[in-house]
């Protein structure tokens, strides 16, 4: 029998990354976000509906880093040893109680501060899905909800940054900019009116 708590150390183990995402090391969740941050693996997954609504979440007032502001329907990280789709696929329906079909868009590198709390310094993986069912979101992930337009997002996003996490403002520029065509390939429909 597994011990329990080498299991939950697992869960909180993240994968360290260099710049071309090889994997060199793990380091624990607290550890990665603490002061500059350490760069690891993660993902961020875009929900869409057939309206041409995008699902969008606030953050709990629980997390660490930007509690409390919108994001993107779900953001996490791989545990050890797992594939980045399966651990997307694992996050939403824990989050979201939703399942689809994944597809993989584009992955980047970035590093945000938040405050004096800590940083996110990620290699970030984005996944876009379609699914028109309406999510029961963990409360103690998410605080909020709610599909929203496309352009309505975008133009709050312009008039508001300071309501969004920074990965969602870096990542619907990129999906809605150089990324909308195979995006809109694999949703089918524009993103764009």
């Amino acid at each position: 029998m597994i011990d329990t708590n080498l299991q939950n150390i697992k869960k909180e183990m993240l994968i360290l990354v260099n710049d071309k995402d090889e994997d060199i090391g793990s380091a624990s969740k607290k550890e990665c976000h603490e002061g500059s941050g350490l760069l690891h693996r993660a993902f961020s997954v875009f929900i869409f509906n057939q309206r041409k609504e995008v699902l969008i979440q606030q953050r709990s007032d629980e997390k660490m880093l930007w509690g409390k502001y919108w994001s993107n329907a779900c953001c996490s990280h791989p545990r050890l040893g797992e594939e980045i789709e399966k651990a997307a696929h694992r996050r939403i329906k824990e989050e979201l109680s939703l399942e689809c079909e994944l597809s993989y868009l584009f992955k980047f590198q970035y590093q945000k501060k938040f405050l004096d709390v800590g940083s996110e310094f990620e290699l970030c993986h984005v996944f876009i899905g379609k699914n028109d069912h309406q999510p029961s979101a963990d409360p103690s992930e998410i605080k909020d909800w709610k599909y929203i337009p496309i352009d309505e997002l975008t133009q709050s996003m312009n008039k508001n940054p300071e309501y969004f996490t920074p990965w969602l403002q870096i990542e619907w520029s990129k999906i809605i900019g150089s990324y909308s065509e195979q995006a809109e390939d694999i949703l089918g429909f524009q993103l764009k009116n």
